[in-house]
């Protein structure tokens, strides 16, 4: 679990929601924005709960470890959400095996051999 500290207050969330959303918020402020999110807290007398906060440029968002001696609650669907949005960096190439069950054969090129013209 973790405490986020926003706007000179702090809630509790989980690993996997304070990770997503530190990640949307520097991505959002990188490109000059700022963007209105909701995400899953453990109020004070451990009852779920929303929070709704700006991140982006000029919001600060901290997020710290928290002893935490209860069952942690399921919030990876909110963790998901977040790692939808528009914003929230994603790798740009994927690594894929090749199919080697067709017909296409594996391209053997030497690129550091001169071509014939």
């Amino acid at each position: 679990m973790r405490c986020v500290t926003y706007a000179g207050e702090t809630v509790i969330t989980t690993d996997d929601v304070a990770a997503s959303l530190i990640e949307l918020t520097a991505a959002v402020a990188k490109e000059g924005q700022a963007e209105a999110v909701s995400i899953p807290i453990v109020t004070e007398d451990r009852k779920v709960a929303q929070a709704e906060l700006v991140i982006g440029v000029g919001n600060d968002v901290l997020s710290a470890p928290v002893a935490w001696h209860d069952e942690e609650p399921d919030f990876s669907h909110a963790a998901a959400e977040l790692k939808e949005h528009r914003l929230f960096p994603r790798p740009h190439l994927w690594a894929v095996e090749p199919d080697l069950s067709g017909d296409d054969e594996l391209l053997d090129y030497d690129f550091d051999q001169p071509t014939e013209a």
